[in-house]
């Protein structure tokens, strides 16, 4: 039954030798293609995979053929951390044999373009100590960058948010309120645009709080007609073993209703049964 089934997935995907992954776990997950179908398949099929591995997948799925998911494209880059992403290049690298960078690049352009390249470097500071100068310097350039001039330096914004750690961009969203008299993400609402306005918000979200940044973006996979079944599968596989209290937690607080109770109505059978359990309960 479902329940077994996922208890005997649950951690496949975690515990592999990279080495060993591709000839294990494809031969599996072809076997379990052969004997499952729908939504239950797909999510079976993720919960085998590497974390990695799977977010190699969706970005590969994301820019193949014509169009690109933009959607997904920042939802992975701008919430995963330095580690994830190093992880998920090597990983790209693994199973298609190209460069993600070089796929991004021929596939997005202009500042979007250029921000996912700073995020898929990896490379934002981890140092917990913050100095309060440059906490008000980054603000005021920020202001500088944008409210403050006609038109916007969008690499000073491309460079600061890109770069600097979470805990350091927190204090300086919190002194740019002061100096601008409005938020962040009014002034990148009001200053950028398009799908590089959208990654840009992502990301402030994701640096004030990823578990809400991930509760608003379950709610709206599910809302109203129809469900977007990838988006749902991706969060609640990625998150389960992370952060998914807190997103539990966020989800109740913004909607007044827990995400558990949202996926019971929003879903059925086994599909439902194994979103349940990665949820993990009710917070009614």
């Amino acid at each position: 039954d479902a329940e077994a089934l996922y208890d005997a997935m649950k951690g496949f995907g975690e515990c592999q030798d990279s080495s060993s992954i591709d000839v294990k776990y494809e031969d599996l997950i072809d076997d379990l293609k052969y004997e499952l179908t729908g939504k239950f398949e797909r999510l079976i099929v993720v919960l085998m995979r590497p974390p990695a591995y799977h977010d190699a997948k969706e970005i590969k799925d994301a820019i193949k053929g014509a169009g690109t998911d933009e959607k997904c494209l920042i939802e992975i880059l701008a919430s995963r951390t330095n580690e994830q992403i190093h992880n998920l290049v090597a990983a790209y690298k693994d199973a298609y044999g190209r460069d993600l960078e070089e796929d991004v690049i021929g596939d997005t352009s202009g500042h979007f373009k250029k921000m996912l390249v700073v995020l898929l470097q990896g490379t934002r500071e981890e140092d917990d100590v913050v100095s309060e100068d440059l906490v008000e310097q980054d603000a005021q350039d920020l202001y500088d960058a944008g409210e403050a001039q006609w038109g916007t330096d969008e690499a000073k914004f491309i460079m600061l948010l890109g770069n600097r750690s979470v805990i350091h961009l927190q204090l300086v969203f919190d002194e740019y309120q002061k100096i601008a008299e409005k938020s962040i993400e009014d002034s990148i609402k009001s200053e950028l645009s398009g799908d590089f306005e959208r990654l840009m918000l992502a990301v402030v979200q994701c640096i004030r709080s990823k578990p809400m940044f991930f509760a608003k973006r379950l709610y709206k996979s599910m809302k109203g007609l129809g469900t977007a079944d990838n988006t749902l599968i991706r969060i609640m596989v990625s998150r389960s073993e992370i952060d998914m209290l807190d997103i539990r937690e966020c989800f109740r607080l913004r909607y007044e209703k827990s995400l558990y109770n949202m996926i019971q109505d929003d879903t059925s059978g086994d599909y439902k049964r194994t979103l349940l359990k990665l949820c993990g309960g009710d917070d009614e």
